[in-house]
């Protein structure tokens, strides 16, 4: 009996689709607060996508790499690295990456979404806040208050920088400021540089870290168009593309601490949840 391999997918499979496979576009999400939130979740870093970002680039009939980008922003570190990691990839195998950025791509989400041959957004996205932000709290009266009197020993004349329980000097400010600034220009420029020649505003406009609404950010040219993922990929690559997610959705408390985990664990996180919050509250989200 003979068994003819061709004739029995033909069977299965239409033999247009065996001649001409429909080609693959895979969606790495780039979701949530950039950087370490507490120490138990983590926020979105590049040890977390570094995986799903090779496994997007490695497979086979790429048309191109999407990124799906809802984050408020976070560390300037990280979102560095995820960016240049993206970049080096997209390089190597000679891949287009498409940015979809939905409710936000701010910040440092904004950055990721720089990594992008191209941005598209949704007439509600909140887009840009190109900036660096340092905030905090003071307390300097208060351990006097409660009567409490706090030691502090340093071998180093400004290790106690900013500190919250001590009056604030202008020379620690002025220090924090000249940071940030230097934190900005890296910011800025690599806006510059995955932006260059479709910039639309003066510099004076975009820098400020102002963020604007997804029509206006296409105005301004921080975005190239409005485009939500999957209408705008069948679009692009017909309708049988395949659009293969890397990454498993997370389930809510999936981290569940061990029985053993005392009543500081669970204070880490809800502040690491209020931190959370607070990120995303900047943009009214």
């Amino acid at each position: 009996m003979s068994f003819d391999l061709r004739e029995t997918l033909g069977k299965v499979l239409p033999l247009q689709s065996l001649r001409n496979p429909p080609p693959v576009v895979p969606v790495v999400r780039l979701s949530g607060v950039i950087g370490q939130v507490g120490p138990l979740r983590s926020g979105l870093t590049f040890e977390t996508v570094r995986e799903p970002l090779e496994r997007a680039f490695r497979m086979k009939r790429l048309a191109a790499v999407a990124l799906a980008i809802n984050s408020p922003g976070g560390s300037p570190v990280q979102s560095a690295m995820i960016a240049r990691y993206i970049r080096e990839l997209a390089d190597e195998k000679g891949v287009r990456v498409l940015a979809f950025i939905e409710d936000a791509g701010a910040s440092g989400g904004y950055w990721l979404a720089t990594a992008a041959d191209e941005i598209l957004v949704d007439p509600s996205s909140i887009v840009g806040s190109i900036g660096v932000i340092s905030a905090g709290f003071g307390f300097p009266q208060l351990l006097e208050r409660l009567g409490v009197e706090r030691r502090v020993e340093t071998a180093g004349t400004r290790k106690a920088l900013l500190d919250p329980f001590q009056p604030r000097k202008e020379e620690d400010v002025a220090h924090l400021r000249e940071m940030l600034e230097e934190l900005h220009e890296v910011f800025k420029e690599q806006v510059r540089s995955r932006r260059k020649g479709r910039l639309l505003a003066p510099e004076e406009k975009i820098f400020t870290g102002e963020f604007w609404g997804g029509n206006k950010a296409v105005e301004l040219g921080l975005a190239d168009g409005i485009g939500h993922l999957h209408s705008e990929l069948r679009r692009r690559y017909g309708q049988k593309v395949v659009i293969y997610r890397t990454q498993r959705p997370k389930r809510w408390l999936s981290w569940r601490p061990a029985q053993t985990a005392v009543a500081r664990d669970w204070a880490d996180a809800a502040l690491a949840a209020l931190e959370e919050r607070a990120h995303w509250s900047r943009y009214g989200l």
